[in-house]
């Protein structure tokens, strides 16, 4: 038996990487799965690699900031399968850091409308349906910088972030009297296009596993099992959680206060006070 049989799942940011990951991984586990994202091509070719191995999926053109497309792809999962018992908002995006005086109101809005906008608008549609079915899983895909290491993150990825962290608490909260449960998953850096085009240099790179205890990027696999498990069955006493998946990184001490007096750099810089130096990497 499957860890997901007889559940229906919704998917966005599915056309690749982790969430094509994930619904190729639900099917396995017995799901029928309704995954969506605005790279159709990419897209579609997971959906006829599922099929083609015998799977129950089908892919919708889902762009997350557009009301229109999530209540057409719910559409899609009702007719097509009747209900919904999981929802994994997946899709989001990640701009180059800059500080924060040079981020420009355009891209600001553009990653929240992505990353905080499309997991309401997903979490809104999907409700009503989970509510008929007598409850659902939602799990919310957010990152390490929606709880900590403030000093190094892009500002507009790390509040979109928390945002989604505090969102899963409220909707936990309020909709556990309907038998949704909804959880949070923190990764830190993963082996994924989307973190490699966040750190195209390689000695940026480095610094920001600098930072990771166990000195490595996560897997997706790895990340998938823990989104496989808060959807599941197994974790129907878990709602309103954070689930942290980054290596070590968050357990560390925080920098000292030298670093957060440093100049704005991309590089490694330091400062003295007392007599002694203490260098800060961000």
């Amino acid at each position: 038996m499957g860890k997901l049989d007889g559940k229906v799942a919704l998917i966005s940011g599915g056309a690749r990487g982790q969430g094509a990951a994930e619904a190729e991984t639900f099917v396995k586990e017995g799901a029928r799965v309704v995954f969506g994202d605005i790279r159709d091509d990419d897209g579609k070719k997971v959906e006829a690699a599922i099929r083609a191995r015998g799977g129950d999926a089908v892919y919708v053109h889902l762009d997350v900031t557009s009301e229109t497309d999530w209540q057409a792809a719910l559409q899609t999962t009702m007719s097509r399968y009747g209900k919904l018992d999981i929802l994994i908002n997946n899709a989001a995006i990640v701009i180059p850091r800059v500080p924060i005086e040079e981020r420009t109101v355009a891209e600001w809005d553009r990653v929240m409308a992505v990353n905080a906008k499309g997991v309401f608008l997903g979490t809104k549609h999907a409700i009503p349906a989970m509510r008929r079915a007598g409850g659902g899983s939602i799990v919310n895909i957010s990152s390490v910088a929606g709880i900590g290491q403030s000093l190094h993150q892009e500002p507009a990825y790390a509040a979109s972030k928390g945002a989604i962290r505090i969102f899963t608490k409220v909707t936990a909260s309020q909709h556990a009297k309907d038998g949704i449960r909804c959880n949070s998953v923190h990764p830190g850096p993963v082996d994924t296009e989307m973190f490699h085009s966040a750190f195209q240099d390689k000695d940026a790179m480095q610094r920001r596993l600098e930072r990771v205890p166990l000195r490595r990027m996560g897997t997706v696999a790895e990340i998938v099992t823990a989104v496989l498990y808060l959807a599941s069955d197994e974790s129907s006493y878990m709602t309103g959680s954070e689930l942290v998946i980054d290596g070590g990184a968050l357990a560390q001490r925080s920098r000292s206060w030298s670093c957060y007096a440093a100049p704005h750099a991309s590089r490694a810089s330091s400062s003295t006070a007392g007599g002694s130096t203490s260098t800060c990497r961000w």
